[in-house]
């Protein structure tokens, strides 16, 4: 499917909120910014950078800005987008169409676009290595194929499997959590891979 033909069925597929996300879509659309389809979701872009996307779920709407830390946000309605692991994106949620004040989300729309030209971005950290959990690592020695998955993983797919295991306080749980993703990983199958 083509890039315009994403965009389409993003936005004509039925959904309680597509009256608001096409409304959205008409007020992004004054803007300079780009119209893309990148995860799933219409993202608009300065110069090839992502600056906002327009987005829909099972109880909210609203409008991803990417460097939506640098804002200045007057109405306080922007949040960051996932408390303690997002370092710039912020998020401004609706329940309506009604909620959605043409003139302030076009402002904030051209502030971020503003911002961007200006360079202001959160800069990717690198990456820590991973650290693998003593189950996770003495299964992966026993189990050379499961070592072979395991690697064949992004690091971020690989941090995503040590943490579950890892955010775990009883040992029981750990090792309830660890039998549910072997499988997960001898399949090439990511912890969270239903979610994208």
């Amino acid at each position: 499917m083509e890039k315009s033909e994403k965009l389409e069925a993003y936005y004509e597929n039925e959904h309680p909120f597509r009256e608001g996300i096409v409304f959205l879509r008409e007020i992004a659309l004054r803007t300079e910014a780009e119209e893309n389809f990148k995860w799933g979701i219409p993202v608009y872009t300065l110069n090839n950078r992502n600056v906002f996307g327009i987005c829909k779920f099972k109880h909210h709407f609203g409008v991803w800005f990417f460097n939506g830390v640098y804002l200045k946000d007057p109405k306080n309605v922007l949040e960051n987008a996932q408390e303690g692991k997002t370092k710039g994106m912020r998020h401004w949620k609706f329940q309506s169409l009604e909620e959605i004040d043409e003139k302030t989300v076009l402002a904030y729309m051209k502030e971020a676009l503003d911002n961007q030209k200006k360079g202001l971005e959160v800069k990717a950290e690198k990456a820590k290595k991973i650290q693998i959990p003593e189950i996770l690592q003495s299964e992966l020695a026993k189990n050379p194929k499961l070592k072979v998955a395991f690697d064949n993983f992004t690091p971020y797919k690989q941090k995503e499997f040590c943490e579950y295991i890892g955010e775990a306080k009883q040992e029981k749980t750990k090792l309830r959590r660890l039998e549910k993703i072997l499988p997960m990983i001898q399949d090439g199958v990511g912890l969270n891979d239903s979610y994208r």
